[in-house]
């Protein structure tokens, strides 16, 4: 299961276990303040484990820098669940400049042939709900976030049409040549 912070919480991340389901969800620093103070410690003693990566992406070198550490309390009440952190830093190599940081949890291990991945994986939930939410907004479907402040069923009513259209759209795309041909000579769809 992948997931934002507002999922890092040890009920949630206990619901997946129990289920046999594991997670990356993102953990930031000011909503799991005793994980970070254990991180301050193990850093200060030189138990974070640290890996770096040259990577082209097709047009410019990135620095991939990755921190991990296995094993550590997701929070301070007892019992507290042992997860495995990670953190991530993007660099452009031209110049320096920090492209994309965050930091996720995991029961995954972790060592430095396994961290990229995880965090791969982890970055993947970003570009498909970014990417998806940009199409809904952009291409036609009005899809907004103030759909969510209607009253009684409308706004439910209006999603789910919009999302119904969108899955529509997706599958006459990949298999109806008629559709494809229309798409193609009316070019983008524009609101």
């Amino acid at each position: 299961m992948l997931g934002d912070d507002l999922y890092s919480r040890q009920p949630m991340c206990q619901t997946c276990i129990d289920h046999q389901v594991n997670f990356i969800l993102v953990a930031l620093p000011t909503s799991h303040p005793a994980l970070y103070e254990w991180l301050a410690y193990l850093d200060a003693n030189d138990a974070v484990h640290c890996h770096q990566e040259r990577v082209w992406t097709g047009r410019e070198y990135e620095l991939r820098q990755y921190r991990y550490v296995n094993g550590i309390p997701l929070r301070e009440e007892q019992p507290a669940l042992l997860v495995n952190w990670c953190e991530v830093t993007v660099i452009r190599e031209a110049d320096g400049q920090q492209r994309y940081h965050n930091a996720f949890v995991t029961l995954h291990p972790m060592d430095d042939t396994t961290v990229a991945d995880i965090v791969t994986a982890a970055r993947a939930r970003w570009k498909s709900e970014n990417e998806n939410h940009n199409v809904l907004k952009t291409k036609g479907y009005h899809l907004e976030h103030n759909f969510g402040h209607g009253h009684h069923h409308l706004a439910m009513t209006l999603l789910t049409l919009n999302v119904l259209a969108f899955l529509f759209h997706t599958v006459l795309h990949l298999v109806d040549g008629a559709y494809q041909r229309i798409r193609q000579q009316r070019g983008t769809r524009t609101p």
